[in-house]
């Protein structure tokens, strides 16, 4: 067991050797202490106040007792944290001790199941899924438990499945199929959208995106929740196919995938990930805030970026380094395709621009020739 300082927070638990893993007596993923950030900026950013919180699959404890550190007043009134290894009411209890947190009876630890413990209470509104690989086993419980207007936040960590590695596992998991291409994060994450909002969507619970990204290995989704059928159907019909042809590497929106062997304009016939959420990926005016009144310096630069990035909503962008190789030619400089192209960067990839212009209008912008080596 080590001694572990995370911002305003001292724990007691297991280092990885390595990548994390359920074997380690106490669950601990310093990596993701990014994420935990970004949970606590969020809250801290929306007008939600006096919240019943849980965190069904707590491990270590660390959000929670950063939850109790670092959420402002009056933003949380229980506290409610979770987990099914043997020891984690003792672990979260001594770290409790090690911060000087007095126990109040606004705060409950549990030993229970992640799915168990949601469905033994009456629900809450705000429910953190953090598991080790995929959400899948936790979400109707989560859905089921989440209040009107209340938040779920989903991490998924078996990115192999969501961004084209294992097609037949994509299929079976998540109902749809990737790309394994320059795009697969931003299709790995619309997938992962559809999948949640599919689940709500039974029981007339419409999930809508409020911030998503992905980062690191990991796919992360706050999910604003609203209850009518007028509102699931409105998500529906964002539910999408994107086409792709690997020829001249144009892509389009489509609401059927690509049975009927549609073919690009260069006559290559494309390929399609999907279904999936075409809709925004970020709440433009959330982020802003977030980015603007954020007290952690080492998110500072990728909230910008996600916060540039939500100016332009757009399913797909276009790499330049993709588009080099493919027509052998030197990529132009990022600023000035930005220019050209009117466009901005992305999360997704180092090299990728979004913007509403045509792959014919990218490859005219950045002066790139239109004849493409067979």
């Amino acid at each position: 067991m080590h001694t572990i300082e995370e911002h305003s927070t001292v724990i007691r638990a297991t280092l990885p050797k390595r990548d994390a893993t359920k074997k380690q007596e106490v669950f601990f993923n310093p990596t993701m202490s990014s994420n935990r950030n970004i949970s606590i900026l969020l809250l801290n950013s929306i007008p939600n106040k006096n919240m019943k919180i849980a965190l069904p699959l707590a491990g270590s404890g660390i959000r929670g007792l950063r939850f109790l550190k670092e959420l402002k007043k009056g933003k949380m009134d229980e506290l409610y944290v979770n987990d099914k290894k043997e020891n984690f009411v003792d672990v979260f209890k001594e770290n409790l001790t090690l911060n000087n947190i007095i126990k109040t009876n606004r705060t409950f630890i549990h030993n229970e199941e992640a799915s168990l413990f949601l469905l033994h209470r009456d629900g809450f509104d705000y429910i953190d899924i953090d598991p080790f690989g995929s959400p899948n086993p936790f979400l109707s419980a989560a859905i089921a438990r989440v209040s009107r207007k209340g938040i779920i936040a989903i991490t998924a960590t078996d990115t192999a499945a969501l961004t084209g590695t294992y097609p037949k596992v994509t299929k079976r998991k998540y109902w749809a199929t990737s790309f394994k291409n320059h795009m697969m994060h931003e299709t790995g994450l619309r997938i992962l959208i559809r999948k949640v909002q599919m689940h709500g969507i039974q029981f007339d619970k419409a999930f809508t995106p409020i911030i998503s990204y992905h980062k690191d290995h990991y796919f992360r989704v706050y999910f604003r929740s609203e209850k009518g059928k007028e509102k699931c159907d409105r998500l529906i019909r964002q539910h999408r196919f994107l086409l792709f042809c690997p020829k001249c590497l144009n892509y389009e929106v489509s609401t059927y995938n690509n049975n009927n062997n549609k073919k690009c304009s260069c006559r290559t016939t494309f390929e399609s990930a999907g279904p999936l959420w075409a809709g925004k990926l970020l709440e433009r005016k959330l982020i802003h805030k977030m980015a603007r009144k954020n007290p952690f310096p080492e998110e500072q630069k990728f909230l910008e970026l996600l916060n540039m990035e939500s100016r332009i909503v757009t399913v797909g962008f276009h790499d330049l380094h993709a588009i080099s190789k493919k027509y052998k030619t030197e990529p132009p400089k990022m600023s000035v395709a930005l220019e050209r192209l009117d466009g901005v960067r992305t999360h997704f990839s180092l090299n990728g621009v979004k913007c509403k212009k045509s792959m014919a209008e990218v490859i005219a912008g950045i002066n790139i020739s239109n004849n493409i080596n067979h």
